[in-house]
């Protein structure tokens, strides 16, 4: 696992167990604190992180903490999430070229449906979403939100057209999005099993079909995390 990848998840349990913690009453400083550390060395410099980072913990009045508390839960929805969220919509925007050389038109966008509590995005085609969220933190590494999204992309298009995409023009069979943290040399590829398995290309960069009519795919996303659950959940 990436450092990116272990910071985004320690920051999104830490902010469950403040929201929890705030929610039953037994909030103490030690997550708060972290919390504050670890967004401050992710460039989230806020007047709740710089107070909670400059004030001595044992000094904090009940009444201060759960303050305190709920304003780095906010700094997480709306900074950190944001920026998570964005860096998802750029690796949606690379996916969508492999959709158009495919000739698979369609409109293509990131969600967060109303019905999933969790806060996941995801990747919705023609209305239909299926298969599974993207945790919010992928977006913390462009490699991982790639792969990701690639991913989410790939499940919900099988299952609106009902064919395989993409496929290998060479063997006929159904691509594979290579998990990032394997490929780190050459990127995010679609990787092809026949022939002792060979990368066809980077995400993003697979061949046109020239037998398929020219498409185009909307790429618009809706609803963007907003700042009231932790993590910008909804």
């Amino acid at each position: 696992m990436h450092s990116d990848e272990r910071a985004a998840r320690a920051v999104e349990e830490l902010s469950r167990r403040i929201h929890a913690a705030s929610l039953d009453g037994g909030l103490d400083a030690e997550p708060v604190v972290e919390l504050a550390c670890l967004l401050y060395e992710r460039g989230v410099h806020t007047s709740a992180v710089q107070e909670l980072l400059e004030r001595p913990a044992a000094g904090l009045a009940a009444h201060e903490l759960i303050r305190l508390g709920e304003e780095v839960l906010r700094d997480v929805g709306s900074e950190v999430g944001a920026r998570w969220w964005a860096a998802l919509e750029q690796a949606l925007t690379v996916v969508a070229r492999d959709l158009e050389a495919a000739g698979i038109a369609g409109t293509l966008r990131l969600v967060i449906p109303d019905w999933d509590d969790s806060g996941q995005a995801w990747v919705e085609f023609q209305g239909v979403h299926h298969g599974n969220g993207i945790r919010l933190s992928a977006g913390s590494d462009p490699r991982w939100a790639l792969a990701s999204v690639a991913g989410a992309t790939q499940e919900v298009v099988m299952e609106t057209i009902w064919r395989v995409w993409p496929v290998c023009a060479e063997h006929g069979l159904g691509l594979h999005v290579e998990p990032a943290d394997e490929v780190a040399d050459e990127g995010v590829v679609w990787r092809c099993a026949g022939a002792g398995a060979h990368v066809v290309a980077p995400v993003g960069e697979l061949p046109v079909d020239h037998r398929a009519d020219p498409a185009r795919v909307t790429n618009r996303s809706a609803r963007r995390p907003r700042a009231d659950r932790p993590g910008g959940r909804r």
